[in-house]
């Protein structure tokens, strides 16, 4: 049940983009085209989940035994990076047609700080091993939702006639901002579902 609250929470609560601000960057650049931010948000949640749990067990195995914590940033960086290396290898030889749907994307990953963010998170908070992974499985849909959502509104924007002084990227953080407050209406979600489940 607990699994089921990291899950709810991840995602609409405490969502990565539009809660805690990360990976802004892939979400205002990737975001003009549905189909492109379908994409990045898959690319992202391969790469999230596999890094999370990868540098999850290079700190509980490695740095904390050695003492060497404070290597944590470094390390956790040069691990995404190789992952994300890794993964453009392996898709190219084994899924060519995959590679060639996501390969645009794969770099880009290595500098989306939502990455770094989640694998440096669940060391803070404490989880599991399998709770690190709900919970970067969550965060990598809650950041596809909210790619996809934004990019659906930029679509409907360049249908509309906007004012000269808002066109270009005033109106798409103006857009931003918006979409970030519809999101925080799901604040007290995890509340009522903690009650639900009987979980203080």
């Amino acid at each position: 049940m607990e699994y089921l609250l990291i899950f709810v929470s991840a995602i609409f609560v405490n969502n990565i983009v539009l809660s805690q601000f990360l990976g802004i960057c892939p979400f205002l650049g990737v975001s003009k085209k549905i189909d492109t931010a379908l994409g990045m948000g898959m690319a992202v949640a391969f790469v999230l989940t596999i890094s999370t749990t990868v540098t999850f067990l290079v700190q509980k195995y490695v740095l904390d035994p050695l003492s060497l914590q404070y290597l944590q940033t470094i390390t956790f960086v040069l691990v995404i990076a190789a992952l994300v290396q890794m993964v453009e290898i392996v898709l190219k030889k084994v899924s060519p047609v995959l590679y060639q749907s996501l390969g645009i994307f794969l770099p880009l990953i290595t500098t989306n700080c939502a990455v770094l963010g989640v694998a440096i998170l669940v060391i803070q908070k404490d989880f599991s091993l399998i709770e690190s992974i709900v919970y970067s499985v969550a965060t990598a849909l809650g950041f596809a939702l909210a790619l996809v959502v934004f990019a659906g509104l930029r679509e409907q924007l360049s249908l509309v006639s906007v004012p000269k002084a808002m066109k270009g990227v005033a109106v798409v953080l103006v857009t931003a901002g918006l979409l970030s407050l519809a999101f925080m209406g799901f604040s007290g979600v995890d509340v009522g579902l903690k009650a639900v489940l009987g979980l203080n």
